[in-house]
């Protein structure tokens, strides 16, 4: 009897021990699934959502641009006057030629519009001002001034380098771009070759640059890539060793870091009004 007694006394422990096992199990599984979930999420939206958004707004910026120079024409447009202010990125190239190989070749002459290019006023922080379109990347997308990334880069757009030339002035036209999320306008410049063509459209002009050289990567800090005459401080020999009418378009390279730079440079070979 007394042995019976005791063994009703031992099952309420013994079955409390498994079953506090099993809820800690439960409860752990819960978490990691929950912050595995989290985790793709966070990936979902880095990778898919920041792309789809900053897509659709830079597609909405290009249109409303293209509206906005159609309403509004460029002053003294048609008359020889490209020299307003309206157009911030206007032309300085010499007068008699279309800037040939970026070199600055022409016959060295300057129109009242060149003398006054100098004074215009340039485009306010973060304003977007010109599209940059690359026909082999099926790329078109606005340009605004600075690189910061909230207000320009993360929207989905191209940044100009402030104190880099503007598109079609001497010196070179530097831009940078997210390689991937936020829209990633520049994941695929790697793919340029040499002849391609690299489009920027303001409200005054058309400007067609042709790919000519490019630097696989560098480091981050390497600011001679976008310099005047753009040359790697840090890779030699390459880059340029005379003046010219450049651009130059930089992103982070490898793809899904930031650790090193990659850069296409172009020399400028047309302008025309538009």
């Amino acid at each position: 009897m007394r042995a019976g007694r005791r063994a009703p006394g031992r099952r309420p422990s013994a079955l409390r021990r498994p079953s506090a096992l099993r809820r800690t199990l439960w409860t752990g599984a819960e978490v990691t699934v929950t912050l595995g979930v989290v985790l793709l999420l966070l990936v979902v939206h880095q990778l898919w959502w920041t792309n789809r958004e900053a897509r659709a707004g830079a597609e909405r910026k290009v249109q409303a641009l293209e509206r906005e120079w159609a309403a509004t024409p460029e002053e003294g447009q048609g008359d020889g006057n490209q020299g307003d202010a309206t157009d911030p990125a206007g032309d300085d190239t010499p007068a008699g030629s279309s800037g040939g190989d970026g070199s600055g070749s022409g016959s060295g002459r300057r129109t009242s519009a060149d003398s006054t290019s100098t004074s215009r006023e340039t485009p306010h922080w973060d304003q977007a001002y010109a599209v940059l379109t690359i026909p082999r990347l099926g790329l078109t997308v606005p340009v605004a001034e600075g690189v910061g990334k909230q207000n320009v880069l993360n929207k989905g757009y191209v940044g100009h380098y402030p104190g880099t030339a503007q598109p079609g002035r001497a010196g070179n036209f530097a831009l940078a771009g997210h390689r991937n999320t936020h829209g990633e306008p520049f994941r695929y410049i790697n793919r340029l070759r040499k002849g391609d063509e690299v489009q920027v459209r303001t409200r005054g002009a058309v400007y067609t640059y042709v790919v000519d050289k490019s630097l696989s990567q560098t480091s981050a800090r390497d600011g001679g890539v976008i310099a005047s005459v753009p040359r790697s401080g840090v890779v030699r020999g390459a880059g340029y060793g005379e003046a010219g009418y450049y651009i130059t378009l930089t992103t982070c390279t490898p793809e899904y870091t930031s650790k090193y730079r990659l850069a296409v440079w172009g020399r400028l070979r047309s302008m025309r009004p538009r």
